[in-house]
């Protein structure tokens, strides 16, 4: 299990619910979650926009889905849920007012009494930081959420959210979720590290895979063809690109595993992280992301992923 503040424990991987109402149905949806619980998975992340994208949908979708499943199963006490705000077409921003009536919003959906981790999803210039951070102070002292936490956030402006609310006397946050993986990890690691060693920080990565693209079935143009995601993972179908893959191959064979087993188990072991995120559209996507909380990768598989993914432009 891996710490988060605020009293919270997870299972180090946790389930990501952008997904739930787009590529998975409401039956597929709640089969992924009930395999993630009975494998011992508990940390659930979701967003209020999820999702708002897809032609039909109006936001709250993942939400729904997920406090349907938790009415249905009686499950509420098994699951630690992250959910964010600030991008739900109703619920722009991060204004006080916005973050209030979003909360209420998303707790109507999720069919819960509380929220264990709120995250701000993006950072709102147009709002004082000050006005967001009491915010979320006030949904913790009414009970409404557990812990804050700042998602898309650079490190200049996690260290402002520190500095007010702790000369305000607000709830201090307890995790960061960046952009981070085996081809995306300059801006994480030379801004936000600093800050996440600093305070302590739980960190929850997002895109753990790439967009599919470090599971290895994306290898040429003609690979992302079709393709929901393709678009993301095609950012990194380049030399540098597919020769992490090349590596994270070779190692997972040599533990009887599968690529994206590896990469999340890479993503597992850097400093400060708690749990990475990953998302199983169906069922059979599930057991590779679940192995990653328990693979144990040797030095030399590290420092070969390490030297490899260096490489790949920023």
């Amino acid at each position: 299990m891996s710490g988060i503040g605020a009293g919270l424990e997870v299972f180090p991987l946790a389930l990501g619910g952008n997904t739930f109402g787009w590529t998975s149905d409401e039956t597929a949806s709640h089969q992924v979650l009930d395999a993630f619980v009975e494998a011992g998975g508990d940390f659930l992340d979701t967003a209020d926009g999820y999702s708002a994208w897809v032609p039909g949908n109006s936001g709250g979708e993942s939400e729904t889905i997920i406090g349907d499943w938790i009415a249905s199963r009686g499950s509420r006490d098994r699951v630690v849920i992250g959910t964010k705000v600030s991008q739900h077409p109703q619920f722009r921003g991060l204004a006080a007012a916005t973050v209030r009536a979003a909360a209420d919003a998303s707790l109507k959906r999720l069919r819960t009494d509380h929220i264990d981790l709120y995250w701000a999803h993006f950072d709102d210039p147009r709002t004082p930081l000050e006005e967001t951070a009491a915010a979320f102070d006030g949904l913790v002292k009414d009970g409404k959420i557990r812990a804050v936490g700042l998602s898309n956030y650079t490190g200049e402006r996690i260290r402002e959210w520190f500095r007010i609310a702790r000369r305000d006397g607000l709830t201090l946050p307890v995790a960061v979720q960046p952009h981070y993986n085996l081809v995306r990890r300059g801006g994480y690691e030379s801004d936000i590290a600093p800050v996440v060693a600093e305070e302590n920080l739980a960190v929850v990565p997002y895109y753990g895979l790439a967009s599919g693209f470090l599971t290895g079935k994306y290898k040429t143009a003609e690979d992302l063809d079709g393709a929901i995601r393709g678009g993301a993972a095609g950012n990194y179908l380049n030399d540098a690109g597919l020769a992490v893959v090349k590596v994270l191959e070779e190692i997972a064979r040599d533990h009887g595993a599968a690529p994206a087993t590896v990469a999340l188990a890479w993503l597992r072991g850097r400093p400060g992280i708690a749990a990475p995120i990953a998302s199983a559209r169906t069922l059979d996507q599930l057991p590779a992301l679940i192995a990653s909380a328990t693979l144990h990768l040797t030095s030399a598989d590290v420092e070969a992923l390490d030297e490899v993914s260096a490489r790949v432009p920023q």
